[in-house]
Order: C-alpha cells, then sequence, then structure tokens
C-alpha cells in the first residue's frame, strides 16, 4: 500500500502545531522581552502611600546606606487636581519626609526630621563636623518658590536629627536650585553638583563647586559642559578613582528634546569631556537619573520613560565607566502610570541587590486611585552580565 506524501507531512504538520499550542498558555511575551528577568527577579513594593495625599520626587532629596538601613528623602502633600498641571498636590502644603527602612527596603516607617527646626535660612558659620563620619548625612532643598535658592541640612546621626536650614550661597551666578549630589572628599572637603541659572537667568546648567574648610566657604570649580540652549539640571554623580569623576545629567534641547547626558572628568573636575548620551529619549516632560557604581565595577544608571499612556522604570549597565552602555532594560511598565512619575534614587544593599526608590501611580488602571506614592523596585544586577 502506498503512503501520500501529503498526508505523511500533513500529519507532521498537525503534530508539530500541537505540541506548540500545548506549552503557548505558559509562554509571555512582553515589550523589550529580550532585555526583561522573569518577574520573580524584580520585586516592587510601597514605601509610602496614604489616602488624599501626594507623595513625590526622591530625586529632589537623598539617599543613603548603613549596611541595611536605608534613609530616603521625599516630599509629601495633600492630594489636590490642579488645572493645567500634571502635578496633583496643594502646593502650600508641601513638607520634606524621610522614609527609612532597617531591613534592606523590604519595611518602611516615615519620619518627619524637619518638624522641630527653623524656618529661616542661617549662614553657616561654623564648620560642619567631620564629613567622613560614617553616619553624617547632607541634604540639598531647593526653594518651592521658584526663587533660585538652595538650603542645606545636614546629620551627624544617620538623619535622625538634622542641623539646619543654612543659605547655599549662589556664588555669584544667577541663583542655585540644587538638589542632593555631593561627594566626600575628606574631614572637610566635599564637592557637590549644583545646578544654577543660565546667564539669561532661565533653567539652568551644571556646575560643580567645592568646600575645603566643612562648608563655610564654597567655590565654583568648573562647569559642566558648554552653557545649553535647552536646560541641563539634576546632576547624579560618582566617584571613579582619585582622579576620575563622572556624572549624568537631566537634558533639555532647544527643541525639546528630553535626553540624559554624561561627562567625564580625569582632572578631578578641572575639566570635562562630553560622553555618548547614555539615553536618548526619557519621554514627555523627561525625568532625572539616578547613578549607581556597583560592587563589581560596573555603573547602573535608573531611570524613568514618562508617557500619560504607560510610564516605565528602566535602568543600563556600563562596564568602561559610562563610555558605552547596555541596551534598556525595563524593570517596570504597564500598571497604569502617567508621567507624574520617577525621579528615582539607588543604594546597593550588603547582598549586591540594587533597591531602587521613585514615586508611581497607577491612575490609567481602572478603578484605580489618583494618589501618587513612593515605590520601590529591588533586584540583582547580577542577573545581567
Amino acid at each position: 500500500m502506498k503512503t501520500n506524501l501529503c498526508d505523511v507531512k500533513y500529519k507532521l504538520y498537525l503534530i508539530i502545531f500541537l505540541v506548540f499550542i500545548q506549552f503557548l498558555p505558559s509562554c509571555t511575551f512582553s515589550e523589550n522581552s529580550n532585555n526583561n528577568i522573569e518577574d520573580e527577579e524584580i520585586k516592587h513594593g510601597i514605601v509610602y502611600y496614604e489616602e488624599g495625599k501626594y507623595g513625590g520626587w526622591p530625586a529632589n532629596n537623598g539617599i543613603w546606606i548603613w549596611d541595611n538601613e536605608i534613609l530616603v528623602g521625599f516630599v509629601q502633600a495633600d492630594y489636590k487636581e490642579v488645572s493645567g498641571s500634571m502635578h496633583t498636590y496643594d502646593r502650600s502644603t508641601t513638607k520634606n519626609m524621610y522614609a527609612r527602612s532597617k531591613d534592606g527596603g523590604l519595611t518602611w516607617s516615615i519620619e518627619d526630621a524637619y518638624k522641630d527646626q527653623a524656618t529661616e535660612s542661617q549662614i553657616l558659620q561654623q564648620s560642619m563636623p567631620d564629613f567622613t563620619n560614617p553616619d553624617f548625612a547632607m541634604v540639598f532643598q531647593r526653594s518651592e518658590n521658584d526663587n533660585k535658592v538652595t538650603n542645606f541640612y545636614y546629620s551627624n546621626n544617620r538623619g535622625a536629627d538634622w542641623n539646619g536650614p543654612y543659605l547655599f550661597p549662589d556664588l555669584n551666578t544667577g541663583g542655585v536650585e540644587s538638589r542632593t549630589d555631593y561627594i566626600i572628599d575628606g574631614q572637610q572637603e566635599m564637592n557637590v553638583f549644583i545646578t544654577v541659572a543660565k546667564s539669561n537667568k532661565e533653567e539652568g546648567r551644571v556646575a560643580l563647586a567645592r568646600t575645603i574648610d566643612g562648608g563655610v566657604n564654597w567655590e565654583i570649580v568648573s562647569w559642566v559642559g558648554p552653557e545649553p540652549e535647552g536646560f541641563d539640571i539634576m546632576p547624579s554623580s560618582l566617584r571613579l578613582s582619585p582622579t576620575e569623576l563622572i556624572t549624568t545629567v537631566r537634558s533639555r534641547t532647544a527643541d525639546g528634546q528630553d535626553l540624559i547626558t554624561a561627562y567625564a572628568s580625569n582632572d578631578n573636575g578641572v575639566t570635562w569631556e562630553k560622553l555618548k548620551n547614555p539615553v536618548a529619549d526619557t519621554g514627555k516632560g523627561g525625568s532625572p537619573s539616578a547613578l549607581l557604581k556597583l560592587q563589581n565595577g560596573r555603573l547602573v544608571l535608573g531611570y524613568t520613560y514618562r508617557s500619560n499612556y504607560g510610564s516605565r522604570v528602566n535602568i543600563r549597565f556600563s562596564s568602561d565607566n559610562g563610555r558605552t552602555w547596555s541596551d534598556e532594560i525595563m524593570l517596570r511598565g504597564g500598571d497604569g502610570a502617567n508621567r507624574d512619575c520617577g525621579y528615582p534614587r539607588m543604594v546597593q544593599r550588603p547582598d549586591g541587590k540594587v533597591v531602587m526608590i521613585y514615586y508611581w501611580n497607577n491612575v490609567n488602571q481602572e478603578g484605580a486611585a489618583p494618589y501618587r506614592y513612593i515605590a520601590s523596585t529591588i533586584f540583582d544586577p547580577d542577573q545581567w552580565k
């Protein structure tokens, strides 16, 4: 009896198809699926959420880690819909708050460390104590009134108590609107990356300022890059060696393109070299980055892509001190966040896992509450070699 070759091929294709669809339900697909690890390797959590409140902007404050104890600053305010603004908060109710975790970012308590502090800025008359004290922390806070004034506080006990506010000098610029970005180089020596007004008084450009007397006096060491036609603001910086520095900057071109740029210095900040842009597009309105040097020497860059139709939390890696960067890796997306989100900070725990803190929302999900909250994502960077 002759076997029909077409029948054999048909049966073979049928068997392959049935085997394929048997396994299809267990497969998941997502955007950039080749660059994402399985969900169980990424843990999302809530740092601060409160009905009727707005939590935002960790990048405007700071983050510190002591073993598994993490302290991060953020802004709290009453929730309020504001016509023409994506930020749904009552500006008159803003407070700077802190979240503290003693278990590596798994659980958090909320603190109002400034509740007993003076409200009027002072001029620092005496040097701050030893910057190299392991429990030292410093925070820079720009004015909420857009008047280009920056204050700073410091703590010698891991943020349990704060001294300040002290007025940061304008350094003969059009004004300083700086967030927390400093590098300690000695007991009384510190480099601070600041955002200052451009020559036309508009926002903004980045400068490196330095003190060698514990913060009593400051001077501008250099401008990081030429004055932009758009803006360069909110740097995130690292020391790579005794003479090498790197900073990533939230940038906007003259035609409105939002991106992240990068600069490196080989002479301790006297001169700067423009590097390849780590991120070419950060979405509508843009967002700052968080730059972290890992225990194995690699760099990781955390940032958000902001969109009214679904924002995303992303990272990239560099193995050559920021000269080149990996493809984008999406850690979070598809859970309803509009573009009022982001502003990350990152630290690495002793066990090697990275804790990223940012603000988030789920307003595009049907039935979700509109409140913005402080969120966390914990991931193992060694998942990507």
